[in-house]
This record gives C-alpha cells, sequence and structure tokens, in this order.
C-alpha cells in the first residue's frame, strides 16, 4: 500500500494553466531582456558595442522565441482569465467598494494582492496590445514608412517596453507570494510516494505477537 496525496481536479487544472503561464512569460521575458540589452542599431553613428553580439542564439531565433512565447503566454492567460472570471469580477467589486463604499472588508494582505494582480492584468494587456501592433505593423525601419496609428512606432515599442518591464517585475512578486501554494500542489503532483511497508511490517509484528 502507499500513502495516497490527494489533489482535486480543479486544483491540478490550475497548475498546468499556471505552468503553460509560467513558460510562455519566461520565453517571452527572457528574450525581452535580450532585445532590451541588446537594440538592433547601434548608437551615435554605429558606435555600439554590443551590436552583432550573439548569445546562444541568433538574433531572428530570438525574435521568433519572443513572439511564440508571448502567443503562448496571451493565450494561456486567456484560458486562465476566462476560468477565474468570477473571481476576478468579484475581487473588482471588493475592491470598488473598499474604496469608494462606506464599508472595509479587505485586509492589508488582500489589498496588496490585488494591487499586484491589478498591475500584472494591465500591465499584461498593454503589453499584449503593444506587442501585436508591433508584429502587424512593422514599418518605420528600413525604408518602410512608419504607419503613425495614434503614436509613432517608436512611442509603441517604449509603451511596449516599459509595460513588458512592469509585468515581469508584478508577475515575480505575484510568483513569490503563491510561492507556498506552487510547491505544495507541486510536491503533490510529482512528490514521491512514501511506501507503507514499515507500517504493515509493524503491524504484522504486533498481530504475531498476539496470536503467540
Amino acid at each position: 500500500m502507499a500513502i495516497k496525496r490527494s489533489l482535486s481536479t480543479e486544483t491540478r487544472n490550475n497548475w498546468l494553466i499556471d505552468a503553460g503561464l509560467l513558460i510562455g512569460a519566461l520565453i517571452a521575458s527572457l528574450s525581452g531582456v535580450y532585445f532590451l540589452f541588446l537594440p538592433v542599431g547601434g548608437f551615435q553613428g554605429g558606435r555600439n558595442p554590443m551590436y552583432g553580439v550573439t548569445i546562444l542564439f541568433e538574433r531572428s531565433t530570438w525574435g521568433d522565441l519572443h513572439i511564440w512565447g508571448s502567443i503562448l503566454m496571451i493565450a494561456v492567460a486567456a484560458v486562465h482569465i476566462t476560468i477565474h472570471w468570477k473571481w476576478i469580477t468579484g475581487m473588482v467589486r471588493r475592491s470598488l467598494n473598499e474604496l469608494f463604499g462606506p464599508n472595509r472588508h479587505l485586509n492589508n494582505r488582500s489589498r496588496f494582492n490585488v494591487g499586484i494582480n491589478s498591475v500584472v492584468g494591465v500591465s499584461g494587456l498593454v503589453t499584449a496590445i503593444t506587442g501585436i501592433y508591433l508584429l502587424f505593423f512593422p514599418g518605420g525601419a528600413h525604408g518602410v514608412p512608419d504607419p503613425n496609428i495614434i503614436f509613432t512606432r517608436t512611442t509603441w515599442d517604449l509603451i511596449h517596453t516599459w509595460a513588458g518591464v512592469a509585468m515581469i517585475v508584478a508577475g515575480v512578486v505575484h510568483f513569490a507570494i503563491h510561492w507556498k501554494w506552487v510547491t505544495k500542489v507541486t510536491n503533490k503532483l510529482f512528490g514521491a510516494r512514501q511506501p507503507a511497508r514499515e507500517t504493515s511490517i509493524g503491524t504484522s509484528n504486533q498481530n504475531s505477537k498476539v496470536v503467540n
């Protein structure tokens, strides 16, 4: 016999969704950091000491990783939001009542958690929208005219960069807050099952003594 590690289907599904979100976010974030510190062009007439530097992959591969990691992150985030929509709307109502209503029920930890989740959600949405714009409107370089939709491409790029930075920082804090839940569920999913051999042997010995 083995010790059972019970885990509900809902919790297991939440873990799988969060794992997919984490993988997409890591790929998108690491590739985004690469582009942030290794810009495509040179500074002041091409005097960029980091220009043309290859780290693990070619620049085009980093670009593909950034695009597909972001698509994975957006897709999984959409599923995550859909599943937790009732919780999200409920927390929004509670937060609005907390800010503008006469009664206050949220403790400081809950307020902080709601604030971090809000930063993750808003910055993630802005990052996704600006990323989609930059993907489908690639003008403004190599002789292609800038479409100038609402902002210049440079402004879109800046918004995308700093929204991404805010999302990464808030995401790390969010992950740290839920670290105990992550480790607990992960251990239940992948932890080694401990056989109850010693217990069985001890019980058998006791039974033998009783018989004798």
